[in-house]
């Protein structure tokens, strides 16, 4: 799904004329210009930049004369539709990356290859596990985990300076809540987290313990009325009542960026780049913004987030599945790894890489949270939940007083039935 991608990374027009194509022939013996396999790969506007791809088709090609890549950027806006056509298809790219909770949805037509051999091989027991699971449908690996991103806390910090409030101490979530009653104070707002903000609160439900859904053989339940979840939606309505966020609307409706730019709000919840956009709305704020993880219950443990962020994926029609396996796995492998997360500020793949962004704040701070990272129930029902999201309605009835318990089990129905209607 196209909100998979943080924000930051912005869907621009889409690019007219962008074949499909991949080389014709019938194996992977199939030669290109000079003798060369040629393969297709489709890459999403923003995963990289202009000089990383550069970079790593010249090391790339460098490394395997024998392989002619030829990249494609694709727009996020109708994606899953083009992508779903092209695996369909017999003239489908080699390679295509994809937000990470998509791959269920295209692994369930039997369009993509199981690559489940491979992940040994490939250092799977060290990938993310916010990428690694998504990646996976019915117990085969179909995705390989590429890049990812999540939220992170941005904050003022010359207003914390003046609370007298020290961020780097901030471990715990009842610190962090002590810390932005000191910074609510009269127009300032401790924090600005609107009502419908449903990836924070899925945090805080997966940090007690909760989830958005389970599986019982093969029905989904929504599980918002459970303990857990309802303990995680308790703790949602003391952080956003120290701030003005409306509880009717979500992120992007105000952008919450342009809302900080505004100069009274002392925190954000959102991806690193968030702090860009606040940047340029209010050149004012440059070198007064910092990140830390979002706090866990404990101090030893950072809070739970979801991990949005792409895997790579091989089509089943694909004429040259070995090329295409030996262009992911370089991708996404530990040199290449390093080097894509210095150059656009990602978490890389695996956690034992997290090292590699140590310098970058905002990047750093992402890492750290990224070993606690989640995803949405993996399933292709959970796209119908999104389309219509009880979650979102849920949030806005409590913080409006309604009545928790019974606003959960509503909630909860409807998740259910939504998971189930395609079954």
């Amino acid at each position: 799904m196209k909100l998979r991608m943080l924000a930051g990374l912005s869907a621009l027009v889409a690019v007219a004329g962008l074949s499909a194509c991949s080389s014709s022939g019938s194996g992977d013996g199939e030669a290109g210009d000079g003798g060369r396999t040629g393969i297709d790969v489709w890459l999403m506007r923003d995963s990289v930049s202009a000089d990383f791809q550069k970079e790593f088709e010249k090391g790339f090609e460098a490394a395997h004369p024998d392989i002619d890549v030829r990249v494609q950027i694709q727009e996020w806006d109708g994606i899953g539709e083009k992508v779903t056509a092209a695996l369909a298809s017999n003239d489908a790219p080699d390679v295509i990356e994809t937000g990470n909770t998509q791959v269920a949805q295209f692994a369930q037509s039997g369009g993509l290859l199981d690559l489940s051999d491979k992940v040994d091989e490939l250092g799977g027991e060290d990938w993310l596990k916010g990428l690694a699971e998504p990646g996976a449908y019915e117990g085969k690996q179909y995705g390989i985990p590429y890049y990812a991103a999540n939220r992170v806390v941005i904050y003022r910090t010359d207003l914390f300076e003046k609370a007298g409030v020290d961020a780097t101490k901030i471990k715990t979530r009842e610190q962090w809540i002590a810390a932005t009653k000191k910074l609510n104070k009269g127009a300032q707002q401790g924090i600005y987290l609107p009502g419908q903000n449903w990836y924070t609160y899925s945090g805080f439900v997966w940090d007690e313990g909760g989830d958005l859904a389970t599986q019982s053989g093969d029905t989904w339940k929504g599980t918002l009325d459970t303990p857990e979840a309802l303990r995680g939606m308790a703790f949602y309505e003391r952080l956003q009542a120290l701030g003005k966020g409306p509880k009717d609307s979500d992120e992007a409706q105000p952008p919450q960026a342009e809302v900080m730019a505004k100069g009274q709000v002392a925190q954000v919840i959102s991806s690193p780049g968030g702090a860009n956009v606040v940047i340029q709305s209010n050149a004012a704020l440059k070198g007064k913004l910092g990140f830390f993880p979002i706090p866990g219950k404990t101090a030893g443990k950072p809070g739970a987030v979801f991990t949005g962020g792409s895997d790579l994926v091989i089509p089943t029609v694909s004429q040259h599945h070995d090329a295409a396996y030996t262009f992911v796995k370089e991708l996404t492998g530990d040199a290449w790894q390093k080097k894509l997360a210095v150059a656009m500020s990602y978490v890389p793949n695996k956690t034992t890489l997290a090292s590699a962004v140590a310098t970058d704040p905002g990047a750093s701070a992402m890492a750290v949270g990224a070993a606690e990272g989640h995803a949405t129930p993996n399933t292709p029902g959970w796209a119908a939940v999104e389309a219509k999201n009880p979650v979102k309605d849920y949030m806005t009835a409590v913080l409006t007083g309604g009545d928790p318990a019974d606003e959960a089990k509503k909630a909860s129905e409807a998740i259910t039935s939504a998971m189930n209607s395609g079954s």
